[in-house]
């Protein structure tokens, strides 16, 4: 048995005790026996942290490949390339993907959903494990569809709904689309009913629509502030009326690229007890930057930032943990920005959802965060 002392626990955003010390025992196993809070006034023996933060690794909600794999065009032959991307995750820090398929036809859709299943049902230690899929598409708004094919783009019913989960509706944990549009409000009641979650992205909504897809059911933004109206002083949009209703989740791509770090800033200013960091990466999510394939069209990866040959803005390579540690130097928030990519997504999973009890738990399945506050540098590392 062992000792670590010095340690910074998970803080919510906005209940924090900044002198919130805590100690941990460890077993010969490497798992956390006890843990308690630091002796007030008086040094306590062990090996110090020095104030390092312990979290669970990361969730991520939005990603759409790696290793050269696009979720959408997954096949049987590529399970052994997945279950590398898997692994690969695990060693960036991540638990837990919702792996996220972009618009595309009916056929390759419900294919990949069954390789995904097969995949799920292999789950081994030491690989990133597979949630339900998250479905960005295709009941999207054809003005805010970004890189998503416009072939693909569905009118929203519960006929094409049903083309394309039926069969697979404990597969699928989120579904995006555009709640302003004829026949969304019978796809949110549909999916509520399901148990999936519905949130917002690549949609034209206004402020006052969005309020009515949040009373519906909606619970996320995809993507916050890309591919939906901006924030403005007589238009709050979406983004404004989840801010100001408090109980909406705002997923956000940390890069600098898809949102000017001061905007990501004040998000996280305005509301960062609903701010989750998402990864947005796509296929050459693990490859070196360069001309890649994105389904038939051409992707260009430079300095981790992904656009189609027009130059249209479609993702990133950046892993999740990346997003973290950009968004503490931005904002020297530190322990708000592990918060969002660690433990905020849980909660847009399962709202009442306890946090991740430390006993038990090895530390090999934990994060050991250090901030350099002096150079406002986040970096994190394997707890064991």
């Amino acid at each position: 048995m062992r000792r670590i002392t010095d340690v910074r626990l998970p803080q919510r955003p906005g209940h924090r005790d900044d002198t919130g010390l805590h100690w941990l025992s460890v077993d010969d196993q490497e798992h956390i026996a006890a843990t308690g809070p630091m002796p007030s006034g008086r040094a306590m023996a062990g090996e110090s942290w020095a104030g390092d933060r312990l979290s669970p690794r990361g969730i991520d909600l939005q990603i759409n490949g790696g290793l050269g794999l696009a979720f959408p065009e997954l096949n049987e032959r590529d399970v052994p390339k997945l279950e590398q991307l898997l692994e690969l995750l695990w060693r960036d820090g991540v638990e837990a993907i919702a792996p996220t398929l972009v618009t595309c036809a009916v056929e390759p859709l419900r294919h990949a959903l069954m390789v995904l299943r097969q995949v799920r049902d292999r789950h081994q230690p030491g690989r990133c494990r597979l949630l339900g899929a998250h479905l960005e598409g295709p009941f999207l708004a054809h003005a805010r569809r970004g890189a998503h094919p416009a072939e693909h783009i569905a009118a929203p019913s519960l006929q094409a709904l049903e083309e394309r989960i039926g069969g697979f509706e404990t597969d699928i944990a989120l579904i995006t689309l555009a709640p302003e549009q004829t026949g969304s409000q019978q796809l949110v009641q549909r999916l509520g009913a399901l148990g999936i979650i519905t949130a917002l992205g690549h949609s034209t909504a206004d402020a006052d629509q969005a309020a009515q897809a949040f009373d519906q059911g909606v619970r996320m933004l995809t993507h916050s502030l890309n591919a939906m109206p901006g924030l403005h002083h007589r238009a709050p949009g979406p983004v404004g009326e989840a801010c100001r209703r408090g109980d909406v989740a705002l997923g956000l791509i940390a890069d600098g690229v898809h949102v000017h770090p001061t905007m990501a800033v004040l998000l996280q200013r305005l509301a960062a007890d609903q701010l989750v960091l998402v990864s947005d990466a796509l296929a050459p999510y693990g490859l070196d930057d360069g001309v890649h394939r994105w389904d038939e069209r051409v992707l260009l990866v430079r300095n981790g930032t992904c656009r189609l040959e027009d130059g249209t803005l479609a993702g990133v390579t950046l892993p999740l943990l990346e997003g973290s540690c950009r968004l503490a130097q931005w904002s020297g928030d530190a322990d708000g920005a592990i918060w969002a990519a660690t433990m905020a997504p849980r909660f847009v999973l399962d709202p009442t959802a306890a946090e991740p009890k430390l006993i038990g738990t090895a530390l090999n399945n934990l994060l050991r965060w250090h901030w350099n506050e002096q150079d406002q540098q986040l970096s994190w590392q394997e707890a064991a």
